[in-house]
């Protein structure tokens, strides 16, 4: 329950803190300071094996990208979240400047061919849009990075508890905006802060 508040927490710091009409994105996260110098909440390396079987790392996308936390034999929210994925990604198909990654929270059942067979009936490209697996504990170490509420939960559909919420990343790993993925509108906004930040890297 106490994950739930601080994921409700996060929620409304990104709300308040990413309204579109901004010029200028903010960095989320907690700040500290050293030296002097103020230090921004980064996500951290991870290295998983993508759809194609190819080892990836944070340095290996070396973009601006969206990242969001699913499985796919999700029950619930997954469908609606990767519809806006979809739009994300026709908006952007052609643009190099950003990519798409997807972490399954269930390894164990999204092996890699289980993901390349996802990817392929989504039609995206495998170089632009990446579904990764890894170990389990770590991804869902990592969500927690994202600001993404994810854990096992065996009285939740499919097993797992997880936000929808979608994620924007600089070319620095800091977190620059968010939208809910179980919202349209919220996605709508996501897509003009995408834009704002593309304009500034």
């Amino acid at each position: 329950m106490n994950k739930l508040i601080y994921t409700a927490f996060l929620a409304l710091v990104f709300i308040c803190s990413c309204a579109p009409e901004t010029k200028e994105l903010p960095i989320l996260g907690k700040t500290k300071m050293i030296d002097g110098e103020t230090i921004y909440h980064k996500v951290p390396d991870f290295k998983m094996l993508h759809q194609d079987s190819i080892a990836m790392t944070q340095d290996s996308l070396n973009t601006v990208y969206l990242a969001d936390f699913f499985f796919t034999h999700c029950p619930s929210i997954c469908p609606k979240v990767t519809k806006q994925m979809l739009r994300i990604y026709d908006k952007y198909e052609n643009d190099p400047r950003i990519k798409l990654v997807s972490f399954s929270i269930d390894p164990e059942r999204d092996t890699v061919d289980k993901l390349k067979q996802y990817s392929s009936n989504l039609e995206v490209r495998p170089d632009k849009w990446y579904f990764l697996t890894g170990d389990k504990y770590e991804t869902l170490d990592l969500a927690d990075e994202y600001f993404v509420a994810a854990f096992e939960d065996p009285e939740a559909p499919g097993g797992f508890d997880h936000s929808g919420r979608i994620i924007l990343v600089d070319t620095n790993k800091h977190i620059r905006a968010a939208g809910e993925g179980t919202d349209p509108e919220s996605i709508t906004d996501l897509l003009k802060q995408i834009d704002i930040l593309l304009e500034s890297e």
